[in-house]
């Protein structure tokens, strides 16, 4: 191939690639949050910060007996992958039956919060929680069949 040619190559695929961006995904299938590039500080001025977005923290959750029926069965735990914006993915196993799903913070208040889980035999899970930290909370859960539980989250 002569000189030429090749760089009329390059120079068509360079023009043709000029409109695709590649963007990460993050854990929970979103694109991840942009973090700007620093401007170059102003001469007299402290360099601008920027912070960088919370990697995603996986939690225990113990859920224990707060009724007879719950009793039955006795400790149930699973995990919560906090997301650090809001959300979270809950998964646990219960009756020999993994049930998934997600928790949510409560618009108003970001320590306040719910989540469900459903699993593929219909059984499902709902709760209400109270974080004291980002990684460590409280709450009450009720299960399809009438068990109830008191739930604790964090390591």
């Amino acid at each position: 191939m002569t000189n030429v040619s090749m760089k009329s190559l390059l120079t068509a695929a360079a023009l043709s690639l000029g409109g695709c961006y590649i963007v990460p995904v993050g854990p929970d299938g979103y694109p991840a949050a942009y973090v700007p590039v620093s401007p170059a500080p102003v001469p007299g001025q402290a360099a601008p910060s920027l912070s960088h977005p919370a990697m995603p923290k996986v939690l225990h959750a113990r859920l224990y007996p707060a009724n007879e029926l719950a009793t039955q069965t006795g400790m149930v735990s699973g995990t919560v992958t906090n997301m650090m914006n809001g959300k979270g993915r809950f998964q646990l196993n219960y009756h020999g039956e993994t049930l998934t799903g997600e928790a949510t913070r409560v618009s108003g208040d970001e320590r306040k919060g719910v989540a469900s889980a459903y699993g593929p035999t219909g059984a499902f899970m709902s709760c209400e929680y109270q974080m004291s930290t980002p990684i460590q909370g409280a709450g009450k859960c009720t299960f399809s069949n009438g068990a109830r539980y008191q739930a604790h989250i964090g390591n």
